[in-house]
């Protein structure tokens, strides 16, 4: 896998899917069309344990830690590796049924990432 692209939902609730993997370490971007980097989550893989840690950093103002957080920690306890997810999704005046729809489409989108690609 050189690189991933993957789209999922419409309208302002549309998201994409980046991935790009370094060395075993692996990057991966959600945003939409008006991507920013909201919040970055880390997530490793712990062997002996067999547990998952996640940290995140999340830019003033932005709630995109719960996308991050939960992508990186999936996609890492999947992958046995570490993972950086970066999200930004940005949606003026946005609904309480956009924000669901939008945690659907990003739960969509990691499904698909590791049912394709791992």
């Amino acid at each position: 896998m050189k690189s991933v692209a993957l789209n999922e939902g419409e309208g302002r609730t549309r998201l994409s899917l980046s991935a790009y993997k370094i060395g075993n370490d692996l990057v991966v971007c959600l945003f939409n069309q008006h991507g920013h980097i909201g919040a970055v989550a880390v997530a490793d893989y712990h062997a002996e344990s067999g547990r998952t840690s996640t940290s995140v950093i999340t830019r003033a103002g932005h709630k995109d830690d719960l996308l991050a957080v939960a992508s990186a920690y999936r996609i890492c306890k999947r992958l046995k590796a570490p993972v950086c997810v970066i999200a930004g999704v940005h949606v003026d005046r946005i609904t309480k049924k956009e924000i669901t729809q939008i945690k659907r489409n990003c739960e969509r989108l990691v499904d698909r990432f590791l049912q394709r690609y791992f």
